[in-house]
């Protein structure tokens, strides 16, 4: 497995840089606009200019070779490589030429209704909501210079990689900006790379069944480039019950490329991949659901291990995700960490199943403020429906890891990014998961040992004495302290005399305060 060379905090942190500076420039023109609404306006726009960059690019190839019988005006030219077709009134250089008239928001509605009439799997997916009154025309067309200067000239997939990161930067920051609903539709994209570079999705079927915008995907997609795949090696699952926010994956994952089946629904009520078995399930479901509708579903299908209280539905994802499972399917995704130790209203006995089931491959404690959504800290659970070793995607099996469990407490880790967000950087995220792998035996993972305060491998018997609760601290133990070579006596006398000085030195501070107190009249 190829190694990526930690980045220095500066990088990481991604605070400076183009993208910075067009959110700096492209806030600054928000005025009065909610964010949540602001952020349909401008993503539209950079998803607008992905497309007729990519377009314009074949259409230059396809011009230079018009001689030999190439037609730059045939949509069947551009389908045949997975471009867009962008009929000529939705064209950027049409819009941007039109910016500064007052029928320019007319103009992209026309533009993006053109768009999803000649691509139909853009359908119903991009907003056509510019012509509206309360939308200021002259600050569009500001946004729309902003957004022309964006990878202008380059090819189709330099056009890509730029406008992906724009458009995956803003998501951030319209996350950040929204606050706590902001955690609807995007999880932080270190704590998605956590999961995926844990699970190493190289082949097979990748599922996400609340997928938000689509960041579990475009992290898998990121790590098989980085570690020389192809992104054709998986196939993509996901469902969305919030229809915006399916709007934006779906553009967010058209930029990116990426063919995958994301469905509009309610997951649990209307589940539109009833027969799927992925090879991987990585998600960040709502956190402690109380509005899931559980008391219609109480004789379902998916909860093998026990019927989830109506009033979170914590372990009805579990269970879905588990029900979703290939035979050698491991899941990674993120819950609250009262699903550790919960045992109110049957959840702690539902844990104790899927325990018991020996389903329970690694847990990991994360630090606090990692998202927009809450500042309290979280869980991962990794799932395994085989933990034999048996895998249809590695060079060789893992190692037969039945009957253990790995704990992992990384509460410790991260950097503060800003006043109240943490974020884990590389050295992290890398932490983490090679722990992970040395573990489980993956090849050139190097060997596993148990580090107190930080990681333990525990028996299924260890689990059942602390009565099936997954909480890590409670396995790894105390970090242990350096020894700094002092004898244990010297150590004891030191700290003794230490503690009389400060003792004396109290007394005298106190003797001080009183005495002036007496010389300004007061105390006795």
């Amino acid at each position: 497995m190829a190694k990526r060379k930690p980045n220095d905090r500066a990088a990481s942190l991604a605070t400076v840089g183009f993208e910075a500076k067009l959110w700096a420039a492209a806030d600054a023109l928000r005025n009065n606009m909610d964010a949540a609404e602001y952020k349909h306006v401008v993503l539209g726009l950079i998803f607008l200019k992905y497309i007729s960059d990519a377009f314009e690019a074949k259409h230059a190839e396809l011009e230079a070779q018009r001689a030999e019988g190439a037609d730059p005006e045939d949509p069947d030219e551009y389908r045949a490589v997975s471009i867009f077709w962008v009929p000529k009134e939705a064209r950027w250089s049409h819009l941007k030429a039109s910016a500064p008239q007052p029928t320019i928001g007319v103009l992209v509605d026309d533009a993006m209704a053109a768009i999803e009439r000649d691509n139909p799997s853009l359908k119903g997916v991009l907003p056509k909501d510019y012509a509206r009154p309360g939308l200021d025309k002259q600050r569009l067309g500001q946004i729309i210079g902003l957004v022309s200067d964006i990878a202008l000239g380059s090819a189709a997939d330099r056009a890509r990689d730029t406008l992906g990161r724009v458009y995956e930067y803003f998501l951030a920051r319209f996350a950040s900006a929204e606050g706590k609903s902001g955690g609807q539709f995007y999880t932080p994209s270190h704590v998605v790379r956590v999961l995926v570079e844990m699970l190493a999705p190289y082949k097979g079927r990748v599922y996400d069944p609340c997928c938000g915008s689509g960041g579990m995907f475009v992290q898998s997609e990121k790590f098989i480039e980085a570690h020389a795949g192809r992104l054709g090696d998986i196939s993509v699952y996901g469902q969305e019950s919030n229809y915006t926010t399916w709007r934006l994956a779906k553009m967010n994952l058209a930029i990116r490329g990426i063919d995958a089946q994301i469905a509009h629904g309610d997951t649990f009520h209307n589940d539109r991949h009833p027969d799927l078995k992925a090879d991987y399930v990585l998600a960040n479901p709502p956190f402690n659901d109380s509005d899931w509708r559980g008391e219609l579903l109480k004789d379902d299908k998916r909860w093998a291990f026990g019927t989830p209280p109506a009033g979170n539905a914590n372990y009805a994802w579990v269970q879905h995700f588990v029900h979703h499972l290939a035979p050698t399917g491991l899941a990674g995704f993120v819950l609250a960490n009262g699903s550790m130790s919960s045992n109110q209203s049957g959840e702690g006995e539902i844990r104790k199943a899927i325990v018991e089931a020996d389903l329970v491959d690694c847990m990991v404690a994360l630090p606090g403020q990692l998202f927009y959504s809450t500042q309290i800290p979280v869980c991962l659970w990794f799932l395994a429906r085989d933990k034999s070793g048996r895998s249809g995607f590695q060079t060789r099996p893992y190692r037969d890891r039945r009957g253990e469990t790995l704990f992992i407490d990384a509460r410790k880790l991260g950097t503060m990014a800003d006043r109240v967000h943490r974020e884990m950087l590389d050295a992290d995220i890398a932490k983490i998961a090679g722990t992970y792998h040395a573990w489980r035996g993956d090849q050139g993972a190097g060997e596993y040992a148990d580090v107190p305060g930080f990681c333990r491998s525990a028996t299924l018997e260890d689990i059942r004495k602390h009565g099936h609760v997954l909480t890590p601290g409670r396995y790894v133990g105390a970090e242990v302290a350096e020894d700094d070579g002092e004898p244990f006596e010297e150590k004891m006398r030191r700290l003794v005399a230490e503690l009389r000085e400060q003792r004396a030195e109290g007394a005298r501070l106190d003797g001080a305060i009183a005495a002036s107190l007496r010389e300004l009249g007061y105390g006795g």
